[in-house]
């Protein structure tokens, strides 16, 4: 199966001055744990987690004050639309994070999760006879 069987395809866009309440109000309406950031000016294409969130409130900072822009990893590991979901799920293990960003040629076209991984292999593994109960 390919990552782009798997991934979601309405992608949350927002613009690096957001505050982290906007972004978290956004996130938890559409019930999606990361956010694309689009800084045309800055850094390009980054992702803004529910962990960024957390961690910042989790420290004191303010979800009003905080913008997008100051928590958005901008290192971010890009999945094509053609990697298997094994390709994705080795990227997201070795880098120790939960969400890939799927790019082709005219940009982000998905988010690809664990969440979405995990359900595509359930249920063939529970075909294939691996999984009981």
């Amino acid at each position: 199966m390919l990552v782009r069987d798997a991934m979601s395809s309405v992608v949350l866009t927002i613009g690096p001055a957001h505050t982290l309440r906007q972004a978290a109000g956004l996130m938890s309406a559409r019930r999606i744990g990361a956010a694309v950031v689009l800084d045309p000016d800055g850094c390009g294409i980054g992702i803004l987690t529910e962990r960024d969130i957390l961690n910042s409130v989790g420290v004191g900072q303010n979800p009003d004050a905080e913008t997008a822009a100051a928590h958005t990893t901008t290192d971010v590991v890009f999945a094509a639309p053609s990697w298997t979901l094994q390709e994705a799920a080795e990227a997201m293990s070795g880098g120790g994070f939960r969400h890939l960003i799927v790019l082709d040629e005219h940009g982000p076209v998905g988010i690809v999760s664990v969440r979405d991984i995990i359900r595509c292999w359930a249920p063939a593994r529970r075909e294939a006879g691996v999984l009981t109960g």
